[in-house]
């Protein structure tokens, strides 16, 4: 299966990082093309331009500026999002990716006024995730990467597609017994795409 992953880190010697190289490593050695998109070494750049906004809806243009990543999102079956969560949402530069890259035309299109989805390739979608914070204090915000994946970015792939979101609440208070045993259900989620 060709996998898009997307990567959203910074920080190189980051746990978030290490958990990028082990899935990436999981999924080639499960025998799937993996195109490894990380988006900070890349040097996406997740502003919206006025441009880019006045355009959204003109197919022939919309996606030039980003015509590389709408490329590799439509070669995609299985999308992989790896992100920490920051104030009670996913990084800029990815917000930005979603932006810019999620554009009508690729994820949905539009028919008298009202959008269908159209990634219906992408047959499964994973994300890992993790909060520096507690489960109940994330519920309590309302969880938005949560629903952005389990409610919008579903909406938007193959119905019935398997959508798993594996989060490591705590962060900031994890032991290396907490972070191994993420890990390893990082690792047993590339074998399950």
């Amino acid at each position: 299966m060709r996998v898009l992953v997307l990567f959203a880190h910074p920080v190189e010697t980051s746990f978030h990082a290490a958990l990028h190289r082990a899935m990436v490593d999981a999924l080639r050695r499960a025998g799937h093309e993996v195109d490894d998109c990380d988006l900070y070494a890349e040097g996406f750049d997740p502003i919206l331009t006025r441009e880019e906004r006045l355009h959204y809806h003109d197919l022939s243009i919309n996606r030039l500026p980003v015509e590389s990543h709408v490329d590799r999102l439509l070669r995609a079956e299985a999308l992989v999002i790896m992100a920490p969560v920051w104030n009670f949402g996913f990084p800029a530069i990815l917000k930005g990716w979603f932006d810019r890259v999620m554009l009508p035309g690729v994820s949905f299109v539009m028919r008298d006024g009202r959008a269908y989805p159209n990634l219906q390739h992408i047959r499964s979608l994973t994300a890992i995730v993790s909060y520096g914070g507690t489960r109940w204090a994330s519920r309590l915000m309302g969880d938005p990467p949560r629903k952005l994946v389990r409610r919008w970015l579903r909406g938007l792939i193959r119905p019935w597609a398997p959508v798993r979101y594996l989060a490591l609440y705590g962060m900031n208070r994890a032991t290396d017994a907490d972070r191994d045993r993420f890990l390893a259900r990082v690792v047993e989620a590339a074998g399950r795409l």
